[in-house]
């Protein structure tokens, strides 16, 4: 790994930590919207930083989980159990911030 690939990595995971610290504070404060939104940017930065180990990178959420899946996923590198959680982020936050009609404080989030 380049220097220059470590410090994106950890840039990606100091942006991964502060999404998690505002999801906190969303959900202290009961705000199920934002808190996913934030959670799922967690995990989306995290992937981004595993991505810069490996000098690897997109501008699309879906090609960051794809890429994600393929080098870490497939590889058994992350757990299949643990990276479905990003997918199903990706899923929530989709509905949560453009559905007209959204319930985020239950599991079964869909636009109605």
């Amino acid at each position: 790994m380049t220097r220059v690939n470590s410090h994106l990595a950890q840039l990606r995971i100091d942006r991964a930590i502060e999404a998690l610290r505002e999801a906190d504070l969303l959900i202290a404060d009961q705000r199920w919207r934002g808190a996913i939104n934030r959670l799922y940017y967690a995990a989306f930065h995290a992937a981004k930083a595993l991505l810069a180990v490996r000098n690897l990178d997109t501008s699309k959420h879906s090609g960051t989980i794809a890429l994600f899946q393929q080098h870490f996923v497939k590889t058994e590198l992350v757990p299949t159990d643990l990276a479905r959680g990003l997918s199903r982020a990706f899923d929530k936050r989709q509905l949560t911030d453009y559905a007209d009609s959204s319930d985020p404080g239950h599991d079964d989030v869909r636009a109605r």
